[in-house]
């Protein structure tokens, strides 16, 4: 029996110089081994069929592999598309979002939330300016647990008017000494969405704010 091609089992086995041969490679190879060793087989000692079959079966296996792969690259590709498509109807809304900025306009600042997952018998709201002092405190009194819309009126504690910029809110929620888990949330226009991240489109939401999922969005108005 002649010797066979010791480059065609490199291949079959996925061996080859140069990497791992892809399925559609190893089955054109295990097509040229099998010939081969018929052509040149001792009749008095034929090649064993089981091993063959295996080969073959690990070939199949992997060539299964890759069209469930590119079916699912596919999947994956409509549904962020769809995600994207939906993401751009937000363009120039105002929605809800994981923070705690409130932007003063003219006079009127942005409304803002906070969620508690539990019942607090006293919640107060700071309002902090860019150098960390705290402007003015609002006394919310006792509150149940959920969300919470706050609207605030733009005064300083001094009764004068905030000036025109960027605040941020710090929530004290306590309920028999201790403090109440709480979630801040902030009202953004969102500007522009972006593609191309591993899980989903972002909102740009301007230079200010980070952007966010569109799975981060609680509300939109």
């Amino acid at each position: 029996m002649n010797t066979i091609d010791q480059s065609v089992l490199n291949s079959v086995n996925g061996q080859a110089p140069g990497g791992q041969a892809n399925s559609a490679e190893m089955r054109e190879n295990f097509m040229t081994l099998l010939v081969a060793q018929l052509r040149n087989q001792d009749p008095l000692n034929p090649m064993d069929n089981a091993e063959m079959t295996s080969q073959l079966a690990q070939i199949n296996t992997v060539s299964g592999i890759e069209q469930l792969n590119e079916t699912m690259n596919g999947i994956n590709g409509q549904i962020e598309q769809g995600q994207f498509m939906q993401a751009t109807a937000l363009i120039g809304k105002a929605v809800l979002v994981p923070g705690e900025r409130i932007l003063v306009g003219e006079g009127v600042p942005t409304p803002f939330a906070f969620e508690i997952n539990r019942p607090a018998e006293s919640v107060k709201v700071n309002i902090v300016d860019n150098n960390g002092q705290v402007v003015r405190t609002l006394d919310m009194g006792k509150m149940n647990a959920g969300m919470h819309s706050i609207e605030w009126d733009g005064k300083l504690s001094d009764g004068s008017m905030a000036a025109d910029g960027s605040y941020r809110f710090q929530i004290e929620a306590q309920q028999d000494g201790r403090n109440v888990p709480f979630k801040s949330f902030n009202y953004a226009q969102v500007f522009a969405v972006s593609m191309g991240h591993p899980d989903g489109p972002r909102l740009d939401l301007g230079g200010i704010f980070e952007p966010v999922k569109l799975t981060d969005v609680r509300q939109v108005v």
